[in-house]
């Protein structure tokens, strides 16, 4: 039975419901493995990605894998294209919180991922980590460039 194996983790007990959670585990694995074998991950399947996006779940213990911000559970599955369509930008920021799927490091086929907020892994898209780092380091570096100078 699908629920035993992708048991809804104890943190996110009273913040989504199991079958919404399954739901969404299903969804975000179909997502991944279609998108993957247009990239040329031939071997992967619906089932493999449901386990390991479970597993990073579990691991992440509901926090965004980089930048350790509490992720908004509540908010799987709600996404409302029509509200988007109206609300915009608004709209899209009351969802920087949700959880998303991170394709981590650049292997494919290692079915390796990471969860991160929508916000976190919209800014990150295709960067590795490490360049991720580097290039939040550029931007604060010039923030505080520019604030030195503007302070003198």
């Amino acid at each position: 039975m699908p629920f035993r194996k992708y048991s809804l983790p104890e943190f996110l007990v009273g913040r989504c419901d199991p079958a919404g959670y399954l739901d969404w585990l299903s969804k975000k694995a179909r997502t991944h493995v279609k998108r993957d074998r247009q990239r040329g991950h031939a071997a992967a399947t619906r089932e493999h990605y449901m386990v390991a996006i479970h597993e990073a779940v579990i691991d992440s213990k509901g926090f965004d894998y980089y930048t350790r911000e509490p992720l908004a559970w509540e908010l799987i599955s709600t996404y409302d294209n029509a509200k988007s369509k109206a609300g915009k930008r608004g709209y899209k920021k009351s969802f920087w919180l949700l959880p998303t799927i991170d394709h981590f490091g650049d292997d494919l086929t290692a079915n390796t991922f990471k969860i991160c907020g929508w916000r976190t892994n919209d800014c990150k898209n295709d960067l590795t980590q490490e360049e991720l780092i580097n290039f939040c380091e550029l931007v604060l570096s010039y923030h505080h460039e520019k604030m030195r100078i503007v302070g003198e």
